[in-house]
């Protein structure tokens, strides 16, 4: 069997309530669950917090909630390790009724950048590589390469965050943002992960050791997980070029 987890919790500093803020006139965590309703390869939806408002909206749209502790709740805790109690708690559940964890879909409530065609070209790409232990969701921004990437020295100067040696000889390097080649990040949309991952979570690549070392790409573009309101444009374009209607627009018998 297939299921999805999604996280999310209270207590975001950058934006406040970000995870249920309105989109097109749906709560942002909605746009996650939908894509996992409208998968062709996902069973069952659960979604792990600690959030009254997040439990109601994902019982709204058909997923089960798991009560994340409160330990995995700070602003400290890391994704993995709650990914990997909802994961314990996913695997232990369907045991109990005789079956099998084939793959587990990660979701994050503020990353709305997500569709069902994604989920399923990584179900399928998944099943085509044993090899492989995850498919993430990743977008190019060669605007970002680490070869810009810079930090304040204690005199209030910008260094090279990555010293330059370290993409080869300096004199060969540019300004041109495409010159190192193609700048891919997981852009937090999706990660279909195989349980391997979470039994040796210790083995996984950082920063999201989650996703195990042998990752295939599912590219797509625009894609992030939001932290700011200034964010929110973007994902509603985003969503708006993959055929999402508003809410408004909605037959009544279709919404929550």
């Amino acid at each position: 069997m297939i299921c999805a987890l999604m996280l999310g919790r209270d207590g975001s500093r950058g934006f406040p309530g970000k995870n249920t803020a309105p989109i097109l006139g749906r709560p942002m965590m909605a746009y996650p669950l939908l894509a996992a309703k409208a998968s062709k390869s996902v069973s069952r939806s659960f979604v792990s917090t600690d959030s009254p408002s997040i439990k109601k909206v994902a019982r709204d749209y058909g997923a089960s909630v798991i009560d994340r502790p409160a330990e995995l709740c700070t602003p400290q805790a890391l994704g993995e390790d709650a990914f990997a109690h909802g994961y314990r708690f996913i695997r232990d559940e369907l045991k109990k009724e005789g079956a099998e964890l084939e793959l587990l879909v990660l979701l994050f409530c503020n990353a709305a950048t997500v569709d069902s065609e994604l989920i399923d070209q990584g179900v399928d790409a998944l099943r085509r590589r044993p090899e492989a232990d995850s498919a993430v969701s990743v977008s190019r921004y060669n605007m970002w390469s680490p070869l810009r990437a810079r930090k304040e020295t204690k005199e209030g100067f910008l260094q090279p965050f990555v010293p330059f040696e370290t993409f080869g000889d300096p004199k060969t390097l540019n300004c041109d943002r495409d010159s190192q080649g193609d700048v891919w990040y997981a852009d937090m949309g999706l990660s279909i992960v195989r349980p391997r991952c979470f039994e040796n979570m210790a083995d996984g690549l950082l920063p999201q050791r989650w996703m195990g070392k042998n990752i295939h790409p599912l590219k797509q573009w625009g894609g992030c997980d939001v932290d700011y309101e200034w964010q929110m444009p973007g994902v509603e374009h985003w969503l708006l070029k993959h055929g999402v209607k508003p809410a408004a627009e909605e037959p009544a018998e279709k919404r929550p």
